[in-house]
C-alpha cells in the first residue's frame, strides 16, 4: 500500500451515528404515539425496527422498492406486529412523525472529525470524498445537519447513479471525479462485504471499520477479506495509523 492521494468514507455508522439514532428516534417515536406502541416490549421493538429497515431499504437500493416505498412498508409491517393495520396515508404519516424523532437524534461518531484533522496533518494535500448508498437529497441532509459538508470535495450517493455499493462502478466512478487511480485510494466503510470488499475487489484499498468487534462475519468473508487485502480496524482513531509508516505520510 502507498500513501494515499484520496480517502473516501462511506457515511452511516462510520462517520454518521445511523444505529444510534435509529433506536433512539423509535424509541422517542413510540412514547409519543402513546397506546399499544408504547407499552410493548421496548428491546424488541427496537430490534424488529432495525430488522425492518435493513430488510426494506435493501429492497430500495435493489430497484424493488421505491425510496417513499420502503418507508411506508417498514411502518405498515412494524405496526402490523402490534395488530395495527394503517393505509398507506396513514403508514407515510407514522413514518413522517418518526423520522422528526430519529432527526433529533443525529450526531457524528466522536472519532470522525478528529480522524479528518489527524489524516489531513500527516498527509499533506490528501482530498477526501464520500460514498453512500442511498437517496442524495436525504444523506445530503445528514451531511450538512452534523456539519460534514466542507470537508469533502465530492460526495458520491447511490441514489442519483442506479448502482450501488458492492457494485465496483460507483468506487471507479468516484475515482474518476477525483482524477485519481484506484490504487491511489482508501475507502472506509462499517459493513464488511458491501463496504471494504466491495472497494477492494474494485482496486481501492479497503478499510473495515469493525467498531467494538460488533460486525458479525462468517469464515468465508473472512477469508475472502484477507485475500482481497482489506484492512481491519475498530475505530476511526486507528486510522491515520495505518498510514504513519508510509513513504511521503
Amino acid at each position: 500500500m502507498t500513501t494515499p492521494r484520496v480517502v473516501l468514507f462511506d457515511l452511516d455508522d462510520t462517520l454518521f451515528a445511523h444505529r444510534a439514532a435509529v433506536a433512539a428516534g423509535i424509541l422517542l417515536h413510540l412514547d409519543r404515539v402513546g397506546g399499544a406502541f408504547a407499552a410493548g416490549d421496548r428491546t424488541a421493538a427496537t430490534v424488529l425496527w432495525d430488522a425492518l429497515e435493513e430488510e426494506h431499504y435493501h429492497s430500495y437500493l435493489a430497484g424493488a422498492l421505491t425510496f417513499a416505498g420502503q418507508r411506508r412498508t417498514r411502518a405498515r409491517n412494524f405496526a402490523a406486529s402490534f395488530d395495527i393495520a394503517l393505509t398507506d396515508t396513514e403508514a407515510d404519516e407514522w413514518f413522517d412523525e418518526y423520522f422528526q424523532s430519529y432527526r433529533a437524534s443525529w450526531r457524528l461518531h466522536d472519532d470522525a472529525l478528529p480522524c479528518f484533522d489527524e489524516l489531513a496533518e500527516m498527509i499533506p494535500g490528501v482530498r477526501f470524498g464520500l460514498i453512500t448508498n442511498g437517496d442524495p437529497v436525504f444523506q445530503g441532509e445528514k451531511i450538512r445537519r452534523v456539519g460534514l459538508a466542507d470537508r469533502f470535495e465530492h460526495v458520491v450517493a447511490s441514489g442519483a447513479l442506479g448502482f450501488a455499493k458492492p457494485d465496483a462502478r460507483i468506487f471507479e466512478h468516484a475515482c474518476a471525479l477525483f482524477g485519481v487511480l484506484v490504487e491511489e485510494t482508501v475507502y472506509v466503510g462499517d459493513r464488511l462485504r458491501t463496504d471494504a470488499m466491495g472497494a477492494a475487489a474494485a482496486g481501492l484499498t479497503g478499510v473495515w471499520l469493525d467498531r467494538a468487534g460488533a460486525s458479525a462475519v462468517n469464515v468465508a468473508d473472512t477469508d475472502n477479506a484477507a485475500r482481497l487485502g482489506v484492512l481491519r480496524i475498530d475505530t476511526l482513531a486507528s486510522l491515520p495509523g495505518l498510514f504513519a509508516a508510509l513513504p511521503g505520510a
